[in-house]
């Protein structure tokens, strides 16, 4: 039923906002090319505090936000995007993200997603400087008009990081409320120095990942991509029902 609904209203207007939880959490998609169409900050703040609503041990509410738009997104976007072009020098990483090595399954969805999505914007495997101008696209935001980037408290323990997802979900899935869309993005988080510089972030607080806020072009091919979910019974078990 929440199909069909989203259906519908996808035909009428592609960016209309959900008009459901479910809705909302079934509509969300990573999105790699955004319309220009401005988003206030004013539309920002009430989403960022609808988002705060997500749960946290004790309370802690380890999360800070930065918010950026405008010359300064601009200035951050083609600071990155020049240490990304020194393909030489790599960025040194805070965390890992990813485990060194990947076994089944996670292998294998994991280059799936990836040649599913290259292979709608024609990029072929052995084409290395489209995937890498493909990848630096990540650091202009795809085009969107306002750019996130989260960090935490570096004492904070694994507890606060999982807090951390929650509103990071809370984000996403709220958006959809407002007929807006995003693209969490850990890309960014290697490139943690720049943004600390730019965007005048404290020593003490780790770069988590950052995030894309925009309109979603629906003509774009690269945001016709939907991944497959595994089913249930794949990774859930039921006891005692």
């Amino acid at each position: 039923m929440a199909n069909a609904v989203m259906t519908k209203l996808e035909q009428k207007n592609p960016n209309t906002p959900a008009a459901t939880v479910t809705e909302a959490i079934t509509s969300r998609r990573s999105i790699r090319r955004f319309l220009p169409d401005p988003v206030s900050r004013a539309t920002v703040e009430r989403l960022l505090g609808i988002a705060s609503r997500a749960p946290s041990g004790t309370n802690m509410q380890p999360w800070r936000v930065y918010a950026v738009a405008g010359d300064r997104k601009e200035a951050l976007s083609n600071a990155i995007l020049e240490a990304h072009d020194d393909v030489g020098n790599p960025p040194e990483r805070e965390y890992n993200y990813y485990p060194p090595s990947f076994p089944e399954p996670y292998k294998g969805r994991r280059r799936k997603i990836g040649w599913d999505l290259y292979g709608l914007l024609g990029i072929t495997k052995d084409d290395k400087e489209k995937m890498h101008e493909q990848h630096g696209r990540n650091y202009l935001f795809f085009d969107a008009p306002v750019g996130l980037m989260f960090t935490i408290d570096r004492f904070l323990e694994i507890g606060s990081w999982l807090d951390y997802g929650m509103f990071l979900q809370n984000i996403m899935t709220a958006a959809r409320g407002f007929g807006l869309d995003t693209c969490p993005q850990a890309a960014f988080a290697p490139y943690h120095g720049i943004i600390r510089k730019q965007l005048d972030i404290p020593e003490d607080e780790v770069v988590i990942c950052g995030m894309s806020l925009g309109y979603a072009d629906h003509t774009a091919p690269e945001n016709t991509l939907e991944t497959e979910r595994e089913p249930v019974e794949n990774f859930a078990t039921f006891i005692d029902f």
